[in-house]
This record gives C-alpha cells, sequence and structure tokens, in this order.
C-alpha cells in the first residue's frame, strides 16, 4: 500500500492543529485509530502541526504506516463534529474537516470501518481514561517530588527541585517552558508564553518570604525585555502583605505566585492554566500583584 499523497497528508495536519486545543485530546484520538503510543510519545513534546507532520511521516516510512495512515483519514473523515470542544475558532476546524473529506472523497483513499461506531466511540474514550490516568500519575510524581523537598535541609538544593517540578509541571500542562538559562548578565529561571505575552520566571524556596529588592531586581530583568514580557515570581513560602503591596497598581508587570497556589495544582484541585489566568485576571482588574487563592 502506497503512503498518503503529499496534499492529503497536509490537510490532516491541518485538521490536527485545528480540530484539536489540547494534545490529550488529539493523542487519545491518535491511539483510537491505531497509532502506536511509542510513535506518540516519540513527538509528545512538540506542538500539535509538528506533532502530526512527524507521525505520518514516520509512518509514511514503516511496514503497514501506510494502512494506520488510512485508518487515520478514515477516523477523520468520519467525524461529525470536532472531537475537542476547548478549540476555539470551530469554524477553522469544521471547515479543515470539509476539505479533507473532499480530497478523500475525490481520491476514493477512506478504507472501510471494520468496527461499528458504537465500538469505536468506545476505544476513543478508553484511549482519554488512560491519559487522564497516565497524567494523574504524572502530578503524583511532581507532589511527591515536591513533599520530598520540602524536607531538604539544603534550601539551594530545594530550589532547583522546584525549577524542575515548575519545568515538568508546565510540560503536563501543555505550555511549552524554557528551563533555566543565563542570557550573559542574567540568570533567569524560566520562560513560558501564555495568552498572547512572554513571561519570564524567578523561583526562589528560601526559609523567609523574598525581601521588596529581591522582588525588584526580578522586576528589573522584566523591564530589560520586551514591552509585551511580564514576570511571574514563585515565592514557596509567601509574601508579607506590606511587600508584595509595593507591586500592586498602574505599570505592574509582575504576578506573584506562592506554595499555595502551586500545592493546589499538584494537588489536582486547580489546573495550572485556570490559577494563572486567576492571577493575571486579578492584576488587570484590581491592579493586585499577588492574589491568594483564599
Amino acid at each position: 500500500m502506497e503512503p498518503l499523497p503529499y496534499d492529503v497528508a497536509e490537510s490532516m495536519i491541518q485538521c490536527f492543529g485545528r480540530c484539536f486545543w489540547y494534545k490529550d485530546p488529539m493523542k487519545a484520538f491518535l491511539r483510537a485509530a491505531g497509532v502506536a503510543p511509542a510513535l506518540i510519545d516519540k513527538y509528545g513534546a512538540e506542538s500539535k502541526y509538528p506533532m502530526a507532520r512527524h507521525i505520518l511521516s514516520d509512518l509514511a516510512d514503516t511496514d503497514g504506516g501506510p494502512l494506520v495512515q488510512r485508518k487515520l483519514l478514515t477516523a477523520l473523515c468520519n467525524l461529525r463534529d470536532l472531537p475537542d470542544r476547548d478549540v476555539p475558532d470551530r469554524d477553522a476546524g469544521l471547515e479543515a474537516l470539509r476539505d479533507l473529506k473532499h480530497l478523500a472523497v475525490e481520491r476514493d483513499l477512506v478504507v472501510r470501518r471494520q468496527k461499528e461506531k458504537q465500538a469505536d466511540r468506545a476505544k476513543l474514550a478508553e484511549e482519554r481514561e488512560n491519559l487522564v490516568r497516565e497524567r494523574a500519575a504524572k502530578l503524583a510524581k511532581l507532589r511527591d517530588a515536591f513533599n520530598a523537598a520540602v524536607l531538604c535541609k539544603d534550601r539551594q538544593e530545594a530550589g532547583f527541585d522546584l525549577e524542575d517540578i515548575l519545568a515538568e509541571l508546565f510540560a503536563l500542562s501543555e505550555i511549552e517552558y524554557t528551563r533555566s538559562y543565563r542570557t550573559g548578565t542574567q540568570q533567569i529561571d524560566g520562560h513560558f508564553a501564555f495568552l498572547g505575552f512572554d513571561y519570564l520566571v524567578e523561583a526562589k524556596w528560601q526559609k523567609d518570604p523574598p525581601t521588596e529588592g529581591e522582588i525588584g531586581a526580578f522586576q528589573r530583568k522584566v523591564e530589560t525585555k520586551l514591552e509585551s514580557t511580564r514576570g511571574v515570581f514563585l515565592s514557596v513560602p509567601g509574601y508579607r502583605p506590606e511587600v508584595a503591596a509595593q507591586f500592586d497598581g498602574r505599570g505592574a508587570n509582575i504576578i506573584l505566585m506562592d506554595g499555595q497556589h502551586l500545592t493546589h495544582v499538584l494537588e489536582g484541585r486547580r489546573a495550572l492554566r485556570d490559577v494563572l489566568r486567576l492571577l493575571i485576571d486579578a492584576a488587570a482588574q484590581r491592579g493586585a500583584a499577588y492574589t491568594p487563592l483564599h
């Protein structure tokens, strides 16, 4: 069996990029269509478009891969609605599906379904449940690492552990994250992009809350970057109210997180994306750099 034509594969890539918002539903869909979990994991850290492109390319070059390509094509063509309810632009997703179906029918590439629709839906639901369990297990592992760091007497070592926990937590939350790096004159603990802005990260796990000078030094780092850059200062022991208040108001470009925010995420009570939105909204609406969860 020949691999799919280039234009059909490209149309499928557009469908994966536009019909899914988070990668977990996309991974469940790939598994349900017969893509090997090892192949999905191989490119799981990439964003949706490159991930789909690499998987289709690898399938084209392996024995039995073209058949799996066609099963993927058939699964996409049999969709009557977007498989991910969180997609922000539904019209773009539906248009991508229509374009793919037109190409598939035109080329007579859709294979016959080997299972009833009910069985397919059950398999997809099972794969989604598997991904939920895998995510919960990874979150529990991060929670254990955090609890172990609580008992660590070396606060510098605990700080390094915190950087690792953050990087893995952001990856688990499907937010691309850059680990600690140097710019030549500055040490940056991390970086991520969220809702149209770039955020620098400063992560501290000291015995005492940070001083105004420590937070101010981080704010000056942020101010040396593009105007669209903001900062997230994470202090596990929290903040003194009078210090946090110094960074409220007009022109503020940083938000303050504490150990309670992080613990809620690690315990699965709130999603990291939701906590970030809460803090950003509070800063935008009330000018509050620090908003405790209670």
